[in-house]
C-alpha cells in the first residue's frame, strides 16, 4: 500500500572529488578547499573505497606541532599521535571506510550519519566502487518537496487506504510541510495507525487531526461524535 521510500541514489552527488592512497597532506587539504567538502574516499585500482579522510584526521598535524605530549597523553591520543606524523591519504584515512549503497533508504543512511557522527558518507556499489557521496544535506533535500506533492501522496497512500470514501469525509492540507487531516470517519481508532503512515511520508514535517467519528443509525444519540485533536 506504501508509496516506496526515497533511496540514497534519489539524493546523492554523483561527480566527487577521490584521493588515492599517495596523496599528500597538502594535495588532501588542496582538494577540501577546492571542493569545499570536510572529507574525501580514498580509493586504490579502479575505484575502490578503501578509507575516508576528513578534517578531523588533518587536525592533528596541526594541534599537536608545538607541543610535547606527556606520557598520559601519549597513551590516550595513540591514533591522533600517529596521524600527527602522516604524509599520505593511506596514513591519515580512516578505514575500512563507513559506506552506504545507491539503494539504502534515506532514514537507514540518516541514522548511520548520526551514530557515525560523521557529515557524509561514500555511495558504493556491491564491490565496493565509488559511485558518489551523500550528505546531510542531501538527506535534507525531501523537504524540498512541494506541499501538493506532500498532499496527493497523504491523500493516495494514507487517506484513500484508510478512510475510503463513502464512509468517510476527508480533508488532506498541507501547510509547509505540516499534515492536517479533518473531516468525519468511521473509526477513529486508525488515527494513530494515519500518523505513523504520514509521518513516514517523505518531506513530512508534523501531522495534526481533526477528525469526527460518523454516527452510525445505531448509535446512541448521546453517543454521536469523537472529537480527535491530535494523534
Amino acid at each position: 500500500m506504501h508509496g516506496t521510500p526515497h533511496i540514497v541514489s534519489d539524493v546523492m552527488t554523483h561527480t566527487v572529488a577521490a584521493v588515492g592512497g599517495g596523496a599528500t597532506f597538502k594535495e588532501i587539504v588542496r582538494l577540501m578547499q577546492d571542493w569545499k567538502v570536510s572529507a574525501l574516499p580514498v580509493v586504490e585500482g579502479e575505484g575502490r573505497v578503501i578509507g575516508v579522510v576528513s578534517e578531523a584526521d588533518l587536525l592533528p598535524k596541526e594541534e599537536f606541532r608545538d607541543s610535547d605530549p606527556d606520557r598520559y597523553t601519549q597513551l590516550r591520543r595513540l591514533s591522533d599521535l600517529a596521524k600527527a606524523g602522516a604524509v599520505t591519504a593511506r596514513e591519515l584515512m580512516t578505514s575500512p571506510a563507513l559506506t552506504v549503497h545507491p539503494d539504502t533508504t534515506l532514514a537507514h543512511a540518516a541514522r548511520t550519519m548520526a551514530r557515525a557522527k560523521v557529515k557524509r558518507l561514500p555511495v558504493v556499489d556491491a564491490v565496493g566502487l565509488l559511485e558518489g557521496v551523500v550528505s546531510r544535506a542531501d538527506l535534507l533535500k525531501v523537504f524540498l518537496r512541494t506541499d501538493e506533492e506532500i498532499a496527493e501522496e497523504v491523500r493516495r497512500e494514507v487517506v484513500s487506504y484508510l478512510f475510503p470514501a463513502p464512509t468517510a469525509n476527508v480533508r488532506t492540507d498541507v501547510r509547509d510541510g505540516v499534515v492536517k487531516l479533518a473531516g468525519h470517519v468511521r473509526d477513529t481508532s486508525l488515527v494513530p495507525v494515519a500518523a505513523r503512515l504520514v509521518r513516514a511520508v517523505e518531506g513530512v514535517v508534523d501531522v495534526e487531526f481533526e477528525l469526527i467519528r460518523r454516527a452510525e443509525p445505531t448509535d446512541a444519540p448521546t453517543d454521536v461524535t469523537e472529537h480527535v485533536e491530535s494523534a
